[in-house]
């Protein structure tokens, strides 16, 4: 059976439903492809073992660390070192994000909240 094609756009439209709530796309060895919608402010967290990387597919973002945020628009891309706290927030209506990341990583790094999603769906 052939790879599975996605077009991120399209199903995060179809299928995610509300802000903050990472589906995988896909599995690349031990890391994972997931996308989000992100919505106005997420809480304050690291992730201690691992880095996060984020390319913006559609809207604005921004990612606020202590000593200030940075701002990304369609196509920009990030990598936030393992350790370094931050807090991604939307800076248009649902923006959509594509995050790369090791499979076992936590959406709210070494913080827990009702925005932390411990069951993630698949695209």
């Amino acid at each position: 059976m052939p790879p599975r094609k996605i077009n991120l756009l399209e199903a995060a439209d179809r299928t995610i439903t509300k802000v903050f709530d990472p589906h995988v796309a896909g599995d690349v060895n031990d890391a994972q492809a997931k996308v989000a919608k992100f919505g106005e402010i997420f809480d304050w967290h690291a992730h201690d073992n691992e880095d996060e990387a984020f390319l913006v597919l559609l809207g604005r973002i921004a990612i606020d660390f202590r000593d200030g945020p940075v701002e990304l628009g369609e196509g920009d891309f990030i990598v936030v070192p393992r350790g370094v706290e931050h807090r991604p927030r939307s800076l248009s209506p649902e923006p959509v994000v594509l995050m790369f990341e090791p499979a076992t990583t936590l959406n709210t790094g070494n913080a827990r909240s009702d925005l932390t999603v411990t069951d993630l769906k698949r695209l």
